[in-house]
């Protein structure tokens, strides 16, 4: 890893040096993980989920162990969720005589909550420290199960968790994906030297409360997240310019879909409330879901790109 200059550390970071003694047996780092080992930084994360013993917990990406012992110690029955086998493997040995904890070898981002019948009625908790390169797909993966989590404890890169809570005026679609589903605290944000290795950047951990119901009205999450992904396609642009863009229509036709909604045509993609989402999304369904396939009408036909 290079050598660089950490930034400072903000007031509410948290990593008081307190290492976790973790098995040195277990595998080193080879999928781009950074193993918490902080033993403040992990009684945070535990105390955040706020674990009763006949709780139900899903732990995603469990490593060495540093959160799995003290979860194991205060939930009734835990789900490790490991993608290295052989830390799986290792896991599972640990806890071969343990009825109350499984170990899954697989994939979190693919993972189906309705697949386990431990978590057949939804009651149940996560608590993950995610690897940088997963985080937005494992987080989504869980919001929208059909059987969600009553609470999810996730530590992220701090720019991602940002990003999950940001308000009107800095929204991303990441800020929807999740904002849609669950509410967002920060717990804590933590530093590089919480970690082995220290990653080059700051992480947060972070509360999320799933709603049960959307916060957002549609057919279906792939109906709406097409108008979505298609808003935010060219977000320095004027909302119009952008799903001009992202839905290949032409630019006329984007402004008075626009119009339709009541909302300013030169408003940003980034400013828009979860409100001001569902009217766009009831426009855009009134007047027909208009979209192209890329390359279907020609970029003249979008012109005055930057009106």
């Amino acid at each position: 890893m290079l050598v660089e200059t950490r930034p400072a550390r903000r007031k509410n970071d948290v990593c008081l040096g307190n290492e976790y003694s973790f098995d040195s047996s277990m595998t080193p780092q080879r999928l781009g993980q950074h193993f918490l080992i902080d033993t403040s930084v992990v009684k945070m994360i535990v105390d955040a989920a706020d674990m009763r013993h006949d709780d139900i917990v899903v732990e995603v990406g469990p490593g060495r162990g540093a959160l799995t012992k003290d979860i194991v110690s205060q939930a009734g029955k835990v789900l490790l969720i490991e993608y290295d086998a052989e830390m799986a493997a290792r896991l599972a040995l640990r806890y071969e005589t343990d009825s109350n904890v499984k170990v899954l070898n697989l994939d979190a981002r693919h993972f189906g909550s309705d697949s386990h019948a431990w978590l057949s009625d939804g009651n149940y908790k996560v608590v993950a420290n995610l690897p940088y390169y997963a985080a937005n797909p494992i987080v989504r993966n869980f919001l929208e199960s059909t059987h969600q989590p009553t609470t999810m404890v996730i530590m992220v890169q701090r720019e991602v968790a940002n990003d999950m809570a940001a308000e009107p005026g800095d929204m991303s679609l990441l800020s929807l994906a999740v904002q849609i589903y669950a509410s967002v605290d920060n717990v804590i944000d933590v530093p590089p030297e919480c970690f082995d290795p220290p990653p080059k950047v700051h992480s947060s951990v972070l509360k999320l409360k799933p709603v049960g119901v959307p916060r957002l009205r549609f057919d279906s999450s792939e109906d709406f997240f097409k108008l979505a992904r298609g808003g935010f396609k060219s977000p320095r642009k004027q909302l119009h310019n952008s799903l001009a863009d992202g839905l290949f229509i032409n630019l006329d036709d984007a402004r008075k879909l626009v119009n339709e909604t009541g909302i300013e045509t030169t408003r940003r993609p980034a400013t828009l409330s979860i409100d001001d989402w569902q009217v766009l999304y009831d426009v855009w369904v009134a007047n027909g879901r208009p979209s192209n396939t890329p390359g279907s009408v020609r970029r003249s036909d979008r012109r005055n790109l930057n009106d």
